[in-house]
């Protein structure tokens, strides 16, 4: 069982919620999300995240009409994620689409980009594109 704590950004107060791996994580819609997805392989009994990133990631399901595979979202620095890359899932960004075709992807990217419900971090091996909607 996980202790989750969750920034709700409405009341500016923390809450915390105790969940099994196989449950929807807190403040997510129709559980397309559970606590083992948001966690990935982290090993900490302890994780979190706000109730923002939770409806960001609702919205930009529903828009895109489909599962989105979630590697995880949540990883402490020195549990790993992309090798020397960003180390950015403290439970507000989400490894999405990893199993996904390139075109599933594009299609997930334009989801949430033309959404203005999430921020953008995408790296290319050409270029990075950083966008704050």
């Amino acid at each position: 069982m996980a202790r989750i704590i969750v920034f709700n950004n409405d009341t500016n107060r923390m809450e915390n919620y105790y969940r099994n791996e196989n449950e929807a994580m807190p403040y997510n819609a129709n559980r397309t999300l559970t606590v083992g997805e948001f966690r990935g392989s982290s090993k900490s009994p302890t994780l979190w995240t706000t109730k923002r990133a939770m409806q960001s990631f609702n919205t930009t399901r529903y828009l895109f009409g489909a599962p989105i595979p979630v590697g995880f979202a949540f990883k402490r620095p020195w549990e790993g994620g992309h090798g020397s890359q960003s180390q950015h899932y403290a439970g507000v960004a989400f490894d999405t689409g990893q199993r996904l075709s390139t075109a599933q992807r594009n299609r997930l990217w334009n989801t949430a980009n033309n959404s203005r419900s999430v921020d953008i971090c995408r790296t290319t091996k050409l270029n990075t594109y950083m966008g704050s909607f």
